[in-house]
């Protein structure tokens, strides 16, 4: 098992160079350059002026000497400094917003297993019931939802017209003199709609998955063994056939570790969310470069430990597929 995850180790290595060398390469065919937004809203800005810009940020170089050169500073573990007002390191900027989204995105998959996990189950064992046809069509309709709009119609439901949720932010503005108990509530409240939307998609895919692999394993002979040996059916559902059934759903969580960063722009835009979303999507509306860099390498990192997740899991909970 060690022999097998280090050479995974060292063939994510070569990877992730092909993954930002074309992450670099698309960044840059974008229209429109970071100097822009300080030049050409300002009559005072002269070509000069941009010029120089250009060749503080080394934009005047050509494109593989860039990315030689970020390269080079992450080397040393220097993800640059951003291209904004501020000039901030990108590695600040990113782990101040990190900790927001980390905690979205655990408490929606915390969601989703909770009961996408028993709907799939449920949903396999009672095969053609209510219960069943039931669920199949909210999932469907919860395939077919657009998840923003779902946001905006919660937004003027709960928010404006029923004033029980907040409809932006992480804390309110009086977050500081609250009592704790106080303060607590008002950010679980504060969360309630960004976690549930964000649950929301994931809840239906999940449960279908479950569904399908749940009814795939309760038809195998192992299955009708167990049930001949006079095994109660909970101890052969939960028991034998569970184990099995979790194997697609192994594969999916490993592969939802990047969507702690890229599944959030949406939902931290609407609402409002100091995250790593919103950076994200502030940064590449401002042609920031270092910091959609930054983020970018940090999901494709995410993205190839997901994949080394899902396959050590497998290799966890199924005995059958281990690596000597």
């Amino acid at each position: 098992m060690l022999q097998y995850i280090a050479k995974r180790l060292l063939f994510m290595a070569p990877l992730l160079v092909g993954i930002t060398i074309i992450c670099f390469a698309v960044m840059h065919l974008a229209p429109g350059s970071p100097t822009d937004l300080q030049t050409q809203m300002n009559p005072r800005a002269s070509a000069e002026a941009q010029e120089r810009l250009r060749a503080m940020y080394d934009l005047d170089k050509p494109l593989y000497h860039q990315y030689w050169i970020w390269v080079k500073k992450l080397a040393v573990l220097d993800l640059g400094q951003s291209f904004s007002t501020d000039h901030r390191p990108v590695a600040d900027k990113i782990l101040e917003r990190l900790p927001i989204t980390i905690l979205l995105n655990v408490l929606s998959l915390i969601l989703i297993l909770a009961i996408a996990i028993p709907i799939g189950v449920l949903s396999a064992v009672h095969q053609n019931s209510l219960f069943d046809k039931l669920t199949s069509v909210l999932v469907f309709v919860g395939f077919a939802t657009p998840t923003f709009w779902l946001a905006l119609l919660l937004m003027i439901l709960f928010g404006v017209q029923l004033g029980w949720l907040p409809i932006s932010g992480i804390r309110s503005l009086n977050y500081e003199y609250l009592p704790a108990v106080a303060a607590f509530w008002d950010l679980i409240k504060h969360l309630i709609l960004p976690v549930m939307l964000s649950a929301f998609g994931g809840l239906a895919g999940l449960s279908r998955y479950m569904r399908s692999n749940m009814l795939e394993v309760i038809r195998q002979d192992y299955i009708t063994t167990a049930r001949a040996k006079g095994l109660s059916e909970r101890a052969v559902i939960y028991k034998h056939a569970l184990r099995n059934a979790l194997l697609p759903v192994i594969t999916i969580l490993g592969l939802s570790i990047p969507g702690l960063i890229g599944g959030s722009v949406i939902f931290e835009t609407i609402f409002a969310i100091p995250g790593m979303g919103q950076l994200f999507y502030m940064s590449v509306m401002a042609r920031d470069y270092p910091v959609v860099m930054g983020i970018l390498f940090i999901g494709a990192v995410l993205t190839l430990l997901g994949n080394l997740v899902a396959d050590v899991s497998y290799a966890v909970a199924d005995p059958r597929i281990r690596v000597s």
